[in-house]
């Protein structure tokens, strides 16, 4: 990850911004109240972390990334946008951080957000089943990623794949059947819906409470 990150990290909000689609909707929407606390796992540069302590002053944020060089880049960004005091950043992957070891906090996260982070990992279930160790009964997970891309012609997807092998990225359709069946099992409560004729999708889970 280092490797690979280590130069794109200068240019990678200019870049992804054209094709990783649905981010500021997720985040414009995303209800966080007063005193809540939302770890975004692969945060990457921290942008959307950026974004949300903005928008949500009363909160308090927290990033997780594999890569080093991607959370220097983060720091430096967090500061420049004067949201260093409410976001707290970790190198962790995403099968094994702990919000009580990583930041010394008491309680579970209220909200874990994955930004078109899950369709770079390799082990998603593993990094699903950890996250429902990481949020609070009664809390959420929030995922923003590409989705199956069934309302766009043939030739687009092809190419977007082919774009996207470079980067080691997969589409991950299976994600959501991965919570329709979490539902089925009680585990709580998904709402999901397509964005710009499924080139992405927006998924929100809502833990069972205790």
């Amino acid at each position: 990850m280092d490797r690979m990150y280590r130069a794109q990290r200068h240019i990678y909000d200019l870049t992804r911004k054209y094709y990783l689609l649905g981010r500021d909707t997720l985040i414009a929407e995303l209800p966080v109240k007063i005193g809540e606390t939302l770890c975004e796992v692969g945060c990457g540069t921290a942008r959307n972390l950026a974004l949300l302590a903005k928008r949500n002053p009363g909160a308090s944020f927290y990033g997780v990334d594999a890569s080093t060089e991607m959370l220097k880049t983060a720091t430096t960004n967090m500061a420049q946008a004067g949201v260093g005091d409410r976001v707290s950043l970790a190198v962790a992957l995403a099968q094994n951080f702990d919000g009580g070891a990583l930041f010394g906090l008491q309680r579970k996260f209220d909200r874990l957000l994955f930004s078109y982070s899950l369709s770079m990992i390799d082990e998603w279930e593993a990094a699903l089943e950890h996250a429902f160790t990481q949020v609070r009964p009664g809390g959420f997970i929030h995922i923003v990623d590409f989705g199956d891309q069934a309302g766009l012609p043939s030739w687009f997807k092809s190419l977007l794949k082919g774009w996207l092998d470079q980067f080691h990225v997969r589409f991950r359709p299976e994600i959501r059947l991965w919570f329709e069946a979490q539902q089925r099992a009680g585990r709580g409560r998904m709402t999901y819906r397509e964005h710009m004729r499924g080139y992405a999708y927006l998924l929100t889970f809502e833990v069972s409470g205790s």
